[in-house]
């Protein structure tokens, strides 16, 4: 019996999302949005890819949670796009009301799923989701850190000229200008880029790493990144329901680990069965520990600006 992934938001992000899934054909998608038609639309469009690629899944479209209930997963996208000149924290107060309406459905219909929040300001909206479900942390996973060290992964992949399968990139922290790359952890077939990129080469492309998601903003005009956040929260997923046992970086609620406590956080985790399964330690440097720790205190305003 296939698995089954709600999708919230039939936007960009949320259909690239869905299309990714069925074309797996190893999900049951329910697509659900506020607009009517929208999301029946999209979910009838990606049933036909089915015999094209060889894919049984089945895609539902709804305006409404009926069908998401008992949804083993969901991949949260719903709320406002960044716009060209508009910070992640410009979109707090919006995307706060909209989560919390979506936190309410889930918990009401999928009390046992392990939600995955793409929705931004990203750190914040994971906080919004945890306090109205109730879920305990390993249910409630942000997707921000596998997004940044893809874009990470692809600018160091072009500088030195080799396949980015030859690279792991390491970025912690919260999603956005705060975040924490860490190029000691950041390895291209095994050599740490600190052996073989210059200081000024890495400084240029990790400052280029903090600003991708502002990059694509400004060249689209009209919208924000869509095809790799959607993918990166569908590798989460699937490290998730094939209970893969897969590290990645992603946003956790931190009970102490890193010296931080009560926050959500980039750090790299083990994903399962069980949603988040644990918490990897890094030996961080003081200067990276200081980063960490900045980072994490931007997020705490933002939690508290949500009043939830």
């Amino acid at each position: 019996m296939r698995k089954k992934i709600t999708v919230v938001g039939a936007g960009n992000v949320g259909a690239s999302a869905a299309a990714w899934l069925a074309e797996k054909g190893t999900f049951d998608v329910v697509l659900v949005d506020v607009v009517e038609g929208m999301p029946q639309g999209k979910a009838l469009d990606l049933l036909q890819v089915g015999p094209i690629v060889g894919s049984d899944a089945q895609v539902i479209g709804a305006n409404d949670y009926g069908p998401t209930a008992g949804s083993d997963l969901f991949i949260v996208t719903a709320g406002i796009a960044r716009k060209p000149g508009m910070s992640r924290d410009d979109l707090l107060k919006t995307n706060t009301g909209i989560v919390k309406a979506v936190a309410e459905q889930i918990r009401k219909t999928s009390p046992n799923a392990i939600v995955i929040v793409v929705s931004n300001p990203l750190d914040a909206m994971c906080y919004v989701m945890k306090r109205v479900t109730g879920f305990p942390r390993e249910q409630v996973i942000g997707m921000a850190g596998v997004l940044d060290s893809a874009r990470m992964a692809t600018f160091i992949a072009q500088e030195v000229k080799t396949s980015v399968k030859n690279v792991n990139a390491c970025v912690l922290g919260g999603h956005g200008d705060t975040m924490v790359p860490l190029p000691r952890y950041t390895t291209v077939c095994g050599v740490p880029i600190t052996e073989i990129i210059s200081k000024e080469k890495i400084d240029a492309l990790l400052k280029r790493t903090a600003s991708g998601g502002a990059e694509i903003v400004a060249l689209l005009k009209t919208g924000s990144a869509f095809y790799a956040p959607s993918a990166a929260a569908v590798q989460m997923a699937e490290a998730i329901l094939y209970d893969k046992k897969q590290v990645l970086p992603c946003a956790v609620w931190l009970q102490g680990e890193y010296g931080l406590k009560d926050v959500f956080v980039g750090v790299p985790v083990k994903l399962g069965a069980r949603g988040l399964e644990q918490i990897i330690p890094l030996n961080l440097t003081s200067e990276e520990q200081s980063a960490l720790h900045k980072s994490a205190d931007s997020v705490r305003e933002l939690q508290q600006i949500t009043g939830v």
